[in-house]
């Protein structure tokens, strides 16, 4: 995986002013001497139900670095869930550090009291450098956690299900772009093959596209081009590939002033969270160079939605992949709102999430 330094300015504004200008409720820091742990959870509504999303652990170059990774990605959660018709708020939370150092069971369970002080406001599940077991752990100290073991009742990893959402946000893209929704033949570039990048290239494959694939891990990176034939490439020439489609599956920012020139590909989807350094400045950028883009929060969802029903329980698989399965049919609406007014898809997206947020607030309000 690959990290893009999202913070180009010194940042002046207090924290009040980093939250509020994003709408959050809560930030919560939390810290812990004895097991090393330094984390931030981000809640940034509520309206439609608790604040759910995954732990992030990463090695940030600064704290304020991590601040903004985690309202950022908490911001896009409650949209994702909006989006997706699920009852459930927007989170997220972050910990400090490298994951191969410092990540134990002590700090796990530790970090897992704290999400269980926020009395339900705050659900957790896995996200990068997280695993199955890492939940349990959580769970030994709050009922406050999905994407627990199968073995324990939970739904297990939720990758194979945000990849088979991306899979079908690709599908819509193609079916946009292209005229019909077929990727035999088409030139496909991943970037970043950790989990779901993983998923969606044996996807990719399967329906007979050429891949190309790069990371940050040169042993998974090895391990997924034996397993599938696909073509391993440099991490800074993926953007220079003559290819189709565009598909980040890494971490934040990497459509950006430099690497949209860049890119020849008439398609980007794929299952990194905020995926656009800049929202609407890129937005509209792409629009401009003819690049249709599958909102990140839209397409990468079909993890929120397996945890989501893990946590309502009654927990089916086969649910859970039928409701992702709709995420083809969100894109082709998010894609006919943005050609009919004339605006970027992700200011489309936001447009039907904050709509949803707005309308259901206010039946709350009549209670």
């Amino acid at each position: 995986m690959s990290v893009v330094k999202e913070i180009e300015q010194p940042v002046t504004e207090s924290l009040f002013e980093q939250a509020g200008k994003m709408g959050h409720e809560q930030v919560v820091f939390c810290n812990d001497e004895a097991t090393g742990l330094k984390a931030i959870i981000g809640i940034h509504n509520t309206v439609l139900g608790p604040a759910l999303g995954g732990t992030r652990m990463w090695n940030y170059a600064s704290e304020q670095d991590a601040l903004t990774d985690v309202l950022r990605l908490s911001r896009g959660m409650t949209y994702k869930a909006a989006i997706s018709g699920l009852n459930l708020g927007g989170g997220k939370a972050v910990i400090i550090g490298d994951a191969e150092k410092i990540k134990n069971e002590a700090l796990m369970r530790r970090f897992g009291r704290f999400v269980d002080s926020l009395g339900g406001r705050y659900i957790t599940a896995e996200d990068v450098n997280m695993k199955t077991k890492d939940m349990e752990y959580v769970h030994m100290e709050t009922d406050y956690v999905t994407g627990i073991p199968e073995s324990m009742g939970g739904s297990g990893d939720p990758s194979p299900v945000t990849a088979y959402g991306v899979y079908m946000g690709v599908k819509a893209s193609a079916k946009k772009v292209f005229g019909n929704d077929s990727l035999s033949g088409k030139k496909i570039a991943v970037q970043g093959v950790g989990q779901v990048g993983m998923y969606l290239t044996e996807r990719l494959v399967k329906d007979g596209a050429k891949v190309f694939i790069t990371d940050i891990n040169e042993a998974k990176l090895k391990t997924v081009a034996e397993k599938t034939g696909a073509q391993v490439v440099g991490m800074n020439e993926i953007y220079d590939l003559d290819v189709d489609i565009y598909s980040p599956c890494a971490l934040g920012a990497t459509v950006n002033d430099d690497t949209i020139k860049r890119l020849k590909a008439k398609i980007i989807a794929g299952g990194a969270n905020n995926q656009l350094q800049d929202e609407k400045r890129h937005g509209y950028m792409l629009l401009d160079y003819g690049i249709t883009y599958a909102p990140d929060f839209l397409i990468n969802a079909g993890g929120l939605i397996n945890v989501g029903s893990e946590y309502y329980g009654n927990y089916s698989r086969e649910r859970s992949m039928t409701q992702t399965e709709g995420i083809y049919d969100t894109c082709m609406r998010i894609y006919n709102l943005a050609d009919a007014e004339g605006i970027s898809t992700q200011e489309a997206a936001i447009k039907i999430a904050e709509q949803r947020i707005e309308s259901i607030g206010k039946v709350k309000l009549s209670y």
